[in-house]
């Protein structure tokens, strides 16, 4: 383990606030004694506020916020080309932040990391198959996914026919060119997948609050061992 990713470790455990010996750290880090001891003094003088000796153990006054990471060229490099393609496919919203990320990643890059990220290969054109309307829809879903929001749906299925499905909203898929909603629908008493495409439109309701058996990780349990093999044509 590089020195940098154990003393950003080694802070994480701190900041759970519980007093933690130095062997306990030591045996977490795989590192010995010693090592806590100087990387703990080595942090205590750049700034962050941990408190303790030896013999005793450390903890963390609350209230400390890591400083900003260094990417590697590598993590930088993962973090254009995930950017490049939210530009393409993304919301509108979703496309104007990984645009600013992009920016603000080269800003504060070294030269050598800099030069990696923007030598990156890889690309992605819309082609013209993200509609404004199906952009914006994309963002609001996924607000209303995060804040737990109720939506009913004018929804359309693969033959045209439009019907009203009032949803809880859980995650957005995305499988190359066709976005999907999984939600849990109240009207059929289970989950349902929704392509974003034939959503006509929506309307926001009242919140929800998450419920055992009615979120992501029982709908991932309804889905085979190796995983879904394909975008499901809709299920609405």
């Amino acid at each position: 383990m590089r020195r940098a990713d154990r003393l950003f470790r080694l802070v994480q455990i701190l900041r759970s606030g519980r007093l933690t010996t130095a062997r306990k750290l030591a045996e977490t880090l795989e590192v010995s004694e010693r090592t806590v001891y100087r990387d703990v003094a080595d942090l205590v003088g750049s700034g962050v506020p941990i408190e303790g000796e030896a013999g005793v153990g450390y903890v963390m006054r609350a209230g400390y916020d890591m400083p900003p990471l260094m990417f590697t060229a590598d993590e930088a490099a993962a973090l254009v080309a995930g950017a490049r393609l939210l530009q393409a496919w993304g919301g509108a919203a979703m496309g104007a932040a990984a645009e600013d990320a992009i920016a603000k990643i080269d800003s504060v890059l070294p030269e050598t990391a800099r030069a990696r990220a923007r030598a990156v290969q890889v690309h992605a054109l819309s082609g013209g198959g993200m509609p404004a309307e199906v952009r914006d829809r994309l963002d609001a879903l996924e607000a209303a996914a995060q804040a737990h929001v109720r939506l009913t749906l004018a929804y359309r299925d693969g033959q045209g026919r439009e019907t009203d499905r009032p949803v809880r909203p859980l995650g957005l898929w995305f499988w190359g060119k066709v976005w999907t909603m999984v939600a849990w629908c109240e009207l059929r008493s289970d989950f349902r997948v929704f392509r974003v495409d034939r959503i006509a439109g929506m309307t926001r309701g009242e919140p929800f609050t998450p419920e055992k058996g009615k979120d992501l990780a029982a709908f991932y349990a309804t889905l085979p061992a190796d995983g879904p093999d394909g975008p499901p044509p809709g299920r609405g």
